[in-house]
């Protein structure tokens, strides 16, 4: 069984079990709370892990994507791909999945968030919106550009999953470091941001390649020779 096939029930079953922690008084919870005011009373730069957090945020991830997305419209109609929006199409879709999926879960689970969120004590907080957004938006343009970059630049593949995956770990230890979510909250919204990229990472292997489209065959004939 390949390896990618394990990621969706994995995934699926994290999520589930993290979601009955949170919603309930598990084992987990108290220790993930505990955790989580250790992380945000300690010294971290605070304006670092600010730094992060932000990047989160819709109105900084969004357009990243948005940016991939015209890149690789803008290649595949050049190459005159067929069906050369589908890539682009399958990431915006991926996107708006994040909300779609997230505000549903906040609301049945209900969980208060940490002490210094003022206001949000019976607002959801699990799984993390900005977490979502930014493992999801992140993840989806890397996936595009990788679908368009030379053969060179597909070697160096792992170099660009590693980043994405530190940048994922910092963006989630700012958000717990500012006191905006619990560390579970994060972790299940890594969760559902795998579910996501692997739909679209399926997708895109299913549609068409960016090549250039090929010339039609030519009859070979040498010059001044009639044909048969």
């Amino acid at each position: 069984m390949p390896l990618s096939s394990l990621i969706p029930p994995l995934c699926a079953l994290l999520l589930a079990l993290l979601s009955w922690q949170a919603a309930t008084d598990g084992p987990v919870r108290p220790l993930d709370e505990r955790l989580g005011r250790w992380l945000a009373d300690s010294s971290l730069p605070s304006p670092a892990a600010q730094f992060f957090a932000d990047l989160g945020n819709a109105a900084v991830a969004v357009p990243v994507l948005v940016l991939a997305l015209a890149y690789a419209a803008r290649r595949g109609r050049r190459a005159r791909a067929p069906r050369w929006w589908l890539p682009p199409l399958a990431a915006a879709l991926a996107m708006a999945a994040v909300p779609a999926l997230v505000v549903p879960l906040k609301t049945w689970i209900g969980r208060p968030g940490p002490p210094r969120m003022a206001g949000g004590a019976h607002e959801g907080f699990f799984p993390s919106g900005h977490a979502a957004t930014a493992a999801v938006a992140y993840g989806a343009a890397i996936l595009l550009l990788l679908q368009y970059a030379r053969e060179r630049a597909r070697t160096r593949r792992p170099a660009a999953f590693i980043a994405y995956g530190l940048l994922n770990v910092a963006i989630g230890v700012g958000l717990v470091r500012q006191g905006y979510h619990w560390p579970l909250d994060v972790l299940g919204s890594w969760c559902l941001a795998g579910l996501v990229l692997w739909c679209l990472h399926r997708a895109l292997l299913v549609s068409p390649r960016s090549g250039p489209a090929r010339p039609l065959p030519r009859a070979s004939r040498a010059p001044g020779r009639p044909g048969p």
